[in-house]
């Protein structure tokens, strides 16, 4: 394969006619190397590094490697739906005490406010009806179901008594459980039955998660109904962040791929893609990707929007270090070592990911590259070029 290689004539931009007259000089002027490999094409200056050079350069072979194509693309950052929660009443009522406010800290099952309800009330005393009712019928049935075992009473008292057992403790049921989706412990509705509840008949509202409040939309004083929202609660250690990707793009990734998160003026983290829309977007015919990300220390904001920076690994082509290479006058090239010589050779890439490039043109397989150390050779071809006076 033929490959362009520079000098620092070339990398100085000397006119075409001055290479000419400098040509038959070259020939026979001693520093330049009259063995160097003939598929190199152009004029170029070998050079030797010094001893205090030499232990800073490290090279490795140009090889396949499978270059990952990075592709970006805007995002925006959002809750974790896992992690909100909106706090409303089930029950008509009157607020009376608030434990919380905005920007506050809460726990789960942290007190958030407390409602009197007449309501509330009600089926307090109805819980209670009901439950002395069933305790009456269960020992009434059960002392019913002896005396018929002994022949003492009929069969037909013994149904009655069921049946009056059976729908005794239905409706007290029916009455716990509401009282149990209103936010009330068991604990709490025993203590009611052995007169000990030290709350009073009053409904409280617990936070269901842990997190900032980060919505208030009540007062003391004030009056709810059922579905009115309260507060609204948030957890923000974890977050989601959306993408939407061409269908083309879309089709080289699936769930567990990383992606890098990119905040402006953040620090980048990595995320792993945990939903892969499986439809597209009828207006813009791109899919809808997500990433989980956690913000255990709330850099990300939600609503704030971010950059996406996914890649997707090609076939293995021919790659060197990113570090190997070099810019002169314009020029990106390799100094690529052979013997104890080292020279600069130009270098045409294309896809770099993953701390490699693509070597398009100038280089095969197996040449040695020089990977630490670029710096170094640079400043010693500057130095020779100088003191040549070319």
């Amino acid at each position: 394969m033929r490959r362009s290689t520079i000098t620092l004539a070339f990398a100085l931009s000397l006119s075409v006619s001055s290479c000419n007259e400098r040509g038959a000089e070259s020939t026979a002027t001693p520093s330049h190397d009259s063995s160097r490999p003939t598929d190199r094409v152009g004029i170029f200056r070998q050079i030797q590094a010094p001893g205090a050079v030499l232990d800073r350069i490290k090279t490795e072979p140009a090889s396949l490697q499978k270059v990952a194509q990075s592709m970006t693309a805007p995002g925006e950052i959002a809750l974790d739906l896992k992690h909100v929660a909106k706090i409303s009443s089930r029950i008509e009522g009157q607020v009376q005490i608030i434990h919380v406010q905005l920007g506050d800290r809460v726990r789960a099952g942290q007190p958030l406010l407390e409602i009197e309800s007449l309501r509330l009330d009600e089926l307090v005393q109805e819980y209670l009806v009901t439950k002395a009712q069933a305790d009456v019928a269960a020992s009434t049935y059960r002392r019913t179901e002896n005396l018929w075992k002994e022949r003492i009473v009929s069969e037909r008292q013994l149904v009655e008594h069921r049946g009056v057992f059976l729908e005794s403790t239905a409706r007290h049921q029916h009455v716990r459980e509401k009282l149990i989706n209103m936010g009330m412990s068991s604990q709490e509705l025993r203590e009611l039955e052995h007169g000990s509840h030290q709350e009073g008949h009053k409904y409280i509202i617990k936070s269901p998660i842990q997190g900032t409040v980060i919505e208030q939309n009540v007062v003391r004083g004030q009056g709810v109904a059922p579905g009115n929202e309260l507060f609204e609660i948030v957890n923000t250690d974890r977050v989601w962040v959306f993408a939407n990707l061409p269908i083309e793009q879309a089709r080289q990734f699936k769930e567990g791929d990383q992606a890098t998160i990119i905040p402006k003026g953040g620090e980048s983290v990595v995320a792993p893609l945990t939903y892969l829309s499986p439809v597209a977007d009828e207006q813009t015919r791109t899919v809808k990707v997500r990433f989980e990300v956690s913000n255990l220390n709330e850099r990300l904001k939600p609503h704030e929007f971010v950059e996406v920076k996914l890649a997707v690994k090609g076939s293995p082509t021919l790659a060197v270090p990113v570090s190997a290479l070099a810019s002169i006058d314009k020029s990106r090239g390799v100094f690529v070592q052979e013997g104890a010589n080292y020279h600069f050779v130009v270098v045409d890439t294309g896809r770099e990911g993953d701390g490699w490039i693509e070597i398009s043109k100038g280089l095969t397989a197996g040449d040695q590259v020089v990977t630490q150390g670029v710096f170094d050779l640079k400043s010693v071809l500057l130095k020779e070029h100088i003191g040549s006076g070319e």
